[in-house]
Formats: structure tokens, C-alpha cells, sequence
């Protein structure tokens, strides 16, 4: 007897054993759309069906390129279901850069919503293997896209799906790291792989069946979709999604649905802060926080924990690589040890190691390292980029960090963005959490620009807080008593806004080209 499949957990099962347990619970809110546990389990299936009989099976690469929405939530477990491989793209690039990871990945399905079809259509008309598109309803009412297959019409499919053989080690999905320096690569994620991950994700950041959950970042972001949503579905908590994450529209729907846990990068957390609409939010049933993403700047979790009296917060850090979490730091531990990343997550093992493998002494930098059932399986179609991350038999991270006698890990600065200055090396995020300090700093960033003397400066970008009486004099003094002199800025620079990506990360780059002429 072949007991396979009695004994198989991907992520197609997950939701099956969800609504077994919790069927008539909320499973989706998103706009008018409302799905119990049972309902959600049914449609992706009716979903799986309508796929197969387009030709989907296990194995094909299907790409989504749209914003958050309860069909973008039910297209993840459909394919799942199918063996299929999700591929989710960023809807910031543009059309010849998507088409990029279309024609790497080799995806024959595009899902995409009304106000992305046109990217979508540029992108797959670039010498891509899309044969087709599937249009999904948005948040709002929308059209659908003519020529394009439906949501609605696959999700009414009143076949029963294939029962496909698969197993944990098959492939869930490949997601497309930032092209920094190069091209995006493409890392494998296996349902083992993802699974392990959710367990981790449960215990160390306490998700749990009873938590009202708000989903406002991308969901094409692994942080969202296998941090929270993921982990969320897998215990039966109930899930609020939405595609705008603007802080006025997340006040009213926090409001609205009396969330009771919410993630967001430092940045959206800034601007829920600095919202006219905060003061008069009932934010009451916030109990859970969760920011990752970027290093929260110590003032703002102070701020944060001021403000939402009863609110715990949790700092989740990781990369796509390790689908994606890899350290967790708790609310016990925030005051205690600010501005840390905490340490190793449940199915985690990680160290902070020097060039020859070595392990750093407390509170000297090395790169962070770790071995993990959650790492990737390797980088699609690229076996040399594959073996330079698994040198020395660990995954690198390219993150540089210190570690102390108690094993907390606090994150310096990626390898490529440590700024070195007349030779020596400084970590950004030392100068930037040095300039929060400053009472009338809204946000700041700082970076390495090119100088004829110092080869890199110091710099940095700030947004002052509305009516602040800020100046570059007042920045550089305070900089230049706090920090050695190689430290502080040359110079400070004043913005209206820092540029960022969907998920709420600071866009270094982008500032580093905009400002490259400054000290020419």
C-alpha cells in the first residue's frame, strides 16, 4: 500500500485541514468579498479544476503580477493544489524587467488585474513563453480585460481537480530577489520548504487561530504572503487583504475590522504615525505588531509603543532565500536589546562569521550565515550563483552584523551598502539611528556618494517632521558629538520624501544616483 500521499502536507493541504477545522470562520475579507474557511477551500478548488482544463499542471510556471486581493489569495492555493509553480512579480517594475523574470522563469500563464493589464501585455509581448492571461477582480469593482480568461469563470468549473502526486521536496514557487548589481535571481522554494517556515513563523511570532489580521504589503513580496498570510491560513486566523496601503485607508480598516495584528516595514509605521487621522483612530483590539524589512529605527519603536498603549512588537528579519524568516527579536526584548534582530528563529540555525568561516567575537562584524530546512533548493537556471551562496556548506546572507555574548544578532548594513570612507568602514544604520535622535527627523537615510578626497562621504537624506526648525548646520553638530569625525555626514540633504518600493524598503540606490553629483 502506498501510504504517500496519507502522509503528504504541501501547501494545497494546509487550507484543506484549515476549513476542516474552522469551516464556518472567516477565512477572506477583502473590499465586498467575504469567504469562510469553507467557502475559500471550495473555491480553490473549483479554481484547480478551472486551471486544469486550461492546461495548467505540475510544474508550469504561472507568473501573478497584481495588487493584493481575495484572488491573488485564492490563485496561491489553486496552483499549490496543481503543482503548479507560483512566480510573483513586483508591479513597480517596468515592462522590459518583468519580462525578464517571465522569460527566465519560462512562465506560460500571466494573472494580472484591470490597472496592471497594460504592464502585464507589454511585459509578456517581450519575447516571453506566456500563452496566457488570467484576469482577477481587484479590491474595488473593476472591468475585466477583454481576450484575457476570467477569474470568476475558471472559479465556477464544476469538475472535480486532478489529484496530482506531489510531495514536500516538489517545487511551490520561485521568487525573483532585487536586481541590485545584477540580474534577479530566481529562488527555489519547495512546500517543505515554505511549510517549515509557517511552523517557525507560528511559534516565534505568535500567530494565532484568534488573530483578526490586516494584509496591506504586496502580496508578490515573500514577507507578507509567507510571514503572515501563510501562517495565518495554516492555524485558521481570519484575514483582512487589501491593495492600498495608504495610512489613512489602513487607520479606517483597522478600525473598521478591529484588527488585532498587522505587519509593516518601519516606514509604514512611520507614516501611520505621522497620519492626521491617527489620533483619532480606535486602536484598541491592536494588540500584535510586527515590522521587519528594514532596521526600525529605535525612537519610532518607542514612539510606537507610546502611542498604541497595549500593543506588543516583534521584529521579523530573513531574505526570499529562507522563505523568508530567519531571526526573531520579541516584545520582551525590544527595550532590552533595540535596534537587534534578535536571534535564530525556531527551524533556524545561524551564525555571524568572518572571510575563512570563523565565528566573530561579540560585538565585532562579520556576515550572517545559516543553515535552515527553509532554505531555498537553489537559484533557478543558475548553478554558479547557487554554489557561491552554499560556500563553506552555509547559505550567505550578504547582511553584515554583530552578534553579543547572549547571541543576538544586530544588522549592520548589506555587504554592498557598508559606506568606506578615506579607508575606513562605516554602517549607515549607525548614523541614521544617531540622527533620529533629533526630535524634528521624520525619516532618514543615509548613504556613501562618491568625493574627489574621501573616494566615498558620508550623507545624509533627511525628511524633517511638518514645521520642524531643522538645518544642516544643527544635523552636522549633533552628528559630530555623537559619532567619531569619519562618522558624520559631510553633508545633509532635505527631501520632501525618500523613494521606496512596495514593500516599504528604502530605495538606497535611487538616492545614491540622484545625488551622485553632489560633490562634483
Amino acid at each position: 500500500m502506498n501510504t504517500d500521499r496519507l502522509r503528504r502536507h504541501t501547501l494545497g493541504d494546509l487550507l484543506h485541514r484549515s476549513a476542516a477545522r474552522h469551516p464556518h470562520k472567516l477565512a477572506i475579507a477583502c473590499g465586498a468579498v467575504r469567504w469562510t474557511y469553507r467557502e475559500f477551500d471550495a473555491l480553490c478548488d473549483r479554481l484547480a479544476a478551472g486551471l486544469a482544463q486550461h492546461g495548467i499542471a505540475k510544474g508550469d510556471r504561472v507568473a501573478i503580477l497584481a495588487r493584493n486581493s481575495h484572488a491573488f489569495a485564492a490563485l496561491r492555493f489553486a496552483l499549490a493544489r496543481l503543482g503548479a509553480v507560483l512566480v510573483p512579480i513586483n508591479f513597480m517594475l517596468k515592462a522590459d524587467e518583468a519580462a525578464y523574470i517571465l522569460r527566465h522563469a519560462g512562465a506560460r500563464m500571466l494573472a494580472t488585474d484591470s490597472s496592471l493589464a497594460p504592464l502585464a501585455q507589454a511585459a509578456a509581448a517581450l519575447d516571453t513563453a506566456v500563452q496566457q492571461f488570467l484576469w482577477l477582480p481587484a479590491e474595488t469593482p473593476s472591468e475585466p480585460v477583454p481576450g484575457m480568461l476570467r477569474f470568476e469563470t475558471l472559479a465556477a468549473c464544476a469538475e472535480t481537480p486532478p489529484d496530482v502526486a506531489l510531495n514536500g521536496s516538489d517545487l511551490a514557487q520561485i521568487v525573483y530577489t532585487s536586481g541590485t548589481e545584477s540580474l534577479p535571481k530566481g529562488a527555489m522554494l519547495t512546500h517543505d520548504a515554505v511549510m517549515w517556515q509557517y511552523v517557525s513563523c507560528v511559534v516565534d511570532a505568535s500567530i494565532a487561530s484568534d488573530d483578526l489580521m490586516l494584509h496591506a504589503l504586496p502580496l508578490y513580496h515573500c514577507a507578507q504572503l509567507d510571514v503572515f498570510f501563510g501562517p495565518a491560513v495554516y492555524v485558521g486566523a481570519s484575514n483582512v487583504i487589501t491593495g492600498q496601503p495608504v495610512a489613512e485607508h489602513l487607520l479606517a480598516l483597522m478600525q473598521r475590522h478591529r484588527i488585532s495584528s498587522f505587519f509593516a516595514p518601519p516606514t509604514v509605521w512611520i507614516a501611520l504615525l505621522r497620519s492626521p487621522a491617527f489620533d483619532g483612530a480606535d486602536l484598541s483590539s491592536l494588540k500584535k505588531g510586527y515590522y521587519g524589512a528594514s532596521i526600525m529605527p529605535v525612537a519610532v519603536m518607542q514612539e510606537i509603543l507610546q502611542r498604541i498603549p497595549g500593543l506588543q512588537l516583534w521584529n521579523l528579519y530573513g531574505q526570499t532565500e529562507i522563505a523568508p524568516l530567519a531571526t526573531m527579536l520579541g516584545p520582551e526584548d525590544q527595550l532590552r536589546k533595540p535596534g537587534s534582530c534578535g536571534r535564530a528563529a525556531l527551524n533556524v540555525e545561524t551564525r555571524v562569521v568572518d572571510d575563512a568561516m570563523y565565528e566573530v567575537a561579540p560585538g565585532q562584524i562579520g556576515e550572517i550565515v545559516h543553515r535552515s530546512p527553509q532554505l531555498l533548493s537553489g537559484y533557478f537556471h543558475d548553478d554558479e550563483r547557487t554554489a557561491a551562496a552554499f560556500e563553506g556548506g552555509w547559505f550567505h546572507s550578504g547582511d553584515l552584523a554583530t552578534i553579543d555574548d547572549e547571541g543576538y544578532i544586530t544588522v549592520v548594513d548589506r555587504k554592498k551598502d557598508m559606506i568606506k570612507t578615506g579607508g575606513e568602514n562605516v554602517a549607515s544604520r549607525e548614523v541614521e539611528e544617531t540622527i533620529y535622535r533629533l526630535s524634528g527627523v521624520s525619516e532618514v537615510a543615509v548613504v556613501g556618494l562618491p568625493h574627489p578626497r574621501w573616494l566615498e562621504a558620508v550623507v545624509a537624506i533627511v525628511v524633517p517632521k511638518p514645521g520642524a526648525a531643522l538645518d544642516e548646520t544643527a544635523v552636522l553638530a549633533h552628528c559630530q558629538a555623537q559619532l567619531a569625525g569619519f562618522k558624520a555626514p559631510k553633508r545633509v540633504v532635505f527631501v520632501d520624501a525618500l523613494p521606496k518600493n512596495p514593500s516599504g524598503k528604502l530605495l538606497k540606490r535611487e538616492l545614491r544616483q540622484s545625488f551622485a553629483a553632489l560633490f562634483t
